[in-house]
């Protein structure tokens, strides 16, 4: 006797994650198998020439791709999903597909650094414009939106200085003027901002992050409206973009654990963060969740809850003491990702182009990862015994860093 189906609307998000996409499933399996696929064949000429059958080729879809791509736009209470080798393919393939020579793009100023590369560079030189604006624009972005503006790009909360836009207040003045809303959704997890809710228009993630979230593959994911999925599905075809099966496989399994996780994360983080508040070493922390921090209410309005991903400011400190108190850490390595389960710090510089960023002392990110809270703030209150032993303060540290950062002056 087959069971009534669930009205999955009902369902609490937790519940959610854990049982999406089940019906991939085969022969009892709790897990969906991993299609690793190329060609597939057909019965006959008519089914070949009409490709009457669910799946025609291993890059255009596969049981395993369906499972992974139906769990993440049900998720982002999306229309539908596609996934791609990283979330900067899925960034590129998105632009792309909504994006040609002669057309506007405004994008936010706090963007993951990669990103500025494709638009200075790539689309740059397909004849596209992008304009950065000041995350915090507010209801100035109406001065900013051309005639030809096609897309606005958001992110909440910014990369590294996690400024918080007021995303639906934008969204309403993006659609006023004819453009689409496009939002990096990552830190979330579009677990606890549902952007879709909020007026966006396509939410893309670098997926390698919470939802695979156990370091382990690269991984991208762009969801899409209904209005908007079928242009976007023809770019992401002609691009031939797509994802490798084990990835696929991973995503989904981090998918399934990915509230449980996030709980940990962001019950460890607070815990971290309130802690380095009270530190002498450092000038602010920059954490939305954290009462009275800068975009506090807007997180308050918006999310259901917070990652595990923050920065904090130091005062001011030498290249030789930061480094001292980097080098010794024991649960905190230094690397360039975040999401996973283990704890990471990185230090960073700022990189803008219309908003300028000054601060006394250098400026730290720190993912908290699923270690014991109490354990990493010993690791790091050793740290700043050493970053206190090691010299004097000479200003603010000199490190490269793939992103922006730091304080606004204007």
């Amino acid at each position: 006797m087959s069971k009534k189906p669930i009205d999955r609307s009902k369902l609490k998000a937790a519940t959610q994650v854990a049982t999406a996409a089940r019906a991939y499933n085969e022969h009892g399996m709790v897990n969906p198998a991993v299609y690793h696929a190329s060609t597939v064949t057909f019965e006959d000429v008519e089914a070949l020439k009409n490709r009457k059958q669910p799946y025609v080729y291993g890059r255009r879809g596969t049981p395993t791709s369906r499972a992974i791509e139906e769990a993440i736009a049900e998720l982002e209470g999306g229309f539908a999903c596609k996934v791609s080798p990283s979330g900067l393919a899925a960034i590129t393939t998105a632009l792309l597909a909504f994006l040609k020579s002669g057309d506007h793009l405004l994008m936010v100023d706090t963007v993951y650094a990669p990103v500025r590369d494709v638009c200075d560079r790539l689309l740059a030189g397909l004849g596209i414009e992008t304009t950065y604006y000041d995350p915090l624009v507010g209801e100035k972005l109406k001065g900013l939106i051309k005639p030809n503006t096609k897309i606005v790009y958001l992110e909440c909360p910014g990369s590294q200085t996690m400024e918080m836009q007021d995303v639906p207040l934008l969204c309403k003045i993006i659609h006023e003027h004819g453009a689409l809303a496009m939002i990096d959704n990552t830190w979330s997890a579009g677990h606890f901002f549902k952007a879709f809710d909020h007026g966006c228009d396509i939410s893309v993630q670098a997926a390698t992050k919470y939802i695979v979230g156990h370091s382990d593959a690269m991984f991208g994911s762009v969801v899409c409206s209904e209005a908007t999925w079928p242009q976007f599905c023809e770019m992401y075809e002609i691009m031939g973009q797509f994802a490798g099966p084990d990835d696929m496989y991973l995503a989904l399994r981090g998918l399934r654990t990915l509230d449980v996780r996030l709980e940990r994360h962001q019950k460890s983080a607070i815990q971290v963060a309130e802690w380095l508040r009270g530190r002498a070493e450092v000038e602010t922390v920059l954490y939305p969740a954290l009462s009275n921090a800068p975009g506090h209410a807007i997180w308050k309005r918006d999310f259901t809850g917070a990652s595990g991903l923050f920065s904090l400011i130091l005062k001011p400190a030498s290249d030789k003491a930061v480094a001292a108190m980097l080098d010794g850490l024991e649960l905190f390595s230094m690397g360039y990702s975040w999401g996973g389960f283990e704890s990471l710090v990185v230090p960073f510089k700022p990189h803008r182009t219309v908003t300028q960023w000054t601060t006394d002392g250098p400026a730290l990110r720190l993912h908290i990862g699923l270690e014991h809270p109490e354990d990493l703030i010993a690791d790091l209150d050793a740290g700043f015994k050493r970053l206190n032993n090691a010299s004097p303060a000479k200003g603010q540290a000199e490190f490269a860093s793939p992103d922006a950062p730091f304080r606004r002056t204007t």
